[in-house]
């Protein structure tokens, strides 16, 4: 009898050694999992307009993907001194030791790229056209460095095809760009290689800021047939100065996505920058759950969509060319 009882109290023992065991062990595992460290996102986008606005969007829509807990700081450069209000935003994000930093647009992630030197905090950049020429990546398929992104490269080739079928007469192309824009550089001289076997001249005139717009554009669309405009911020930001140049010389605009064709541009080979966002918070996840950017090529929209704004084809009497007559329709918004 007494031998069983021993026998039985031992077996509580280790039962009850076995129970707490597992319950210590439950512990730290929940400790662990609610001891997260919060991540610290920080976002910069150059200015606020339509389609940056839109990339913001669709890269925080993707972040839902993150497991672990995460804040995100956005700072949005002013319309008057963008430039100069990324670089303070990257140092103070720097020294503010983010995690990460993503920026919106060519002249926001050049400014992040810079203040990041030297630290380990990954660059993900979105809507950059060229981000070779602006030298963040040493190659589209591998980067090389702590920084990589998307790219919204324009279809050029579709866009000379719109212009050409809702304007078979038009010779002269306008363009009106920033010259500090290295994207619209870049931009501009693929243009004039692809317009100029057409027999198409290319009319640019480059200016500095917001304040150059109304004379450029004004200049400018009296002696062309008609106004393209790339993915240059400071262009899009005063798009209704460029409309009204254009509107009162009888001529349309070419925008490069749906939110100018809304807001009276005649036409676009659309790029999609809600997608364009989500894909670049799609690899922002990535890196952040231990991928290298050195070697996550940069990825690009290519889907051009045609968009066709039917209030300016009737204000400037023009046809719809059958072979986009199942474009995506807009009118204008106000």
């Amino acid at each position: 009898m007494k031998k069983t009882d021993t026998a039985v109290r031992f077996t509580l023992r280790r039962v009850l050694c076995f129970a707490l065991c597992a319950a210590l062990l439950c512990m730290g595992l929940a400790a662990c999992g609610s001891d997260k460290k919060e991540l610290k996102i920080g976002i910069i986008q150059y200015m606020s307009h339509p389609s940056l606005d839109n990339c913001y969007n669709g890269v925080i829509e993707a972040l839902k993907a993150l497991d672990v807990p995460y804040t995100v700081d956005r700072q949005i450069g002013s319309s008057t001194s963008a430039g100069s209000d990324c670089s303070t935003f990257a140092q103070n994000m720097v020294a503010g030791s983010c995690d990460m930093i993503i920026a919106i647009a060519t002249p926001a992630a050049t400014a992040a790229y810079a203040a990041m030197a030297g630290t380990d905090i990954p660059l993900i950049f979105c809507a950059v056209s060229d981000p070779v020429t602006a030298e963040l990546v040493s190659d589209m398929d591998a980067p090389g460095g702590n920084c990589t992104g998307t790219s919204d490269v324009l279809d050029l080739d579709a866009q000379v095809s719109l212009i050409r079928a809702m304007q078979p007469e038009a010779k002269k192309i306008g363009v009106l760009y920033t010259t500090s824009e290295q994207n619209s550089v870049s931009q501009l001289a693929r243009l004039k290689d692809i317009c100029a076997p057409l027999g198409i001249t290319v009319e640019a005139s480059g200016v500095q800021n917001a304040a150059d717009i109304p004379a450029a554009a004004t200049a400018l669309a009296g002696k062309v047939d008609c106004l393209n405009n790339f993915t240059d911020n400071n262009v899009v930001e005063n798009l209704t100065v460029e409309l009204d140049a254009a509107n009162a010389a009888k001529i349309p605009v070419y925008g490069s996505e749906i939110e100018q064709v809304s807001g009276g541009c005649l036409a676009a080979m659309s790029i999609d920058y809600v997608a364009l966002g989500k894909t670049t918070g799609n690899m922002a996840v990535r890196v952040l759950q231990g991928a290298s950017p050195a070697t996550m090529p940069v990825e690009t929209i290519s889907e051009a969509t045609p968009v066709i704004n039917t209030d300016v084809v009737a204000t400037l009497g023009l046809t719809v060319p059958a072979e986009f007559a199942n474009a995506d329709t807009v009118t204008t918004t106000e």
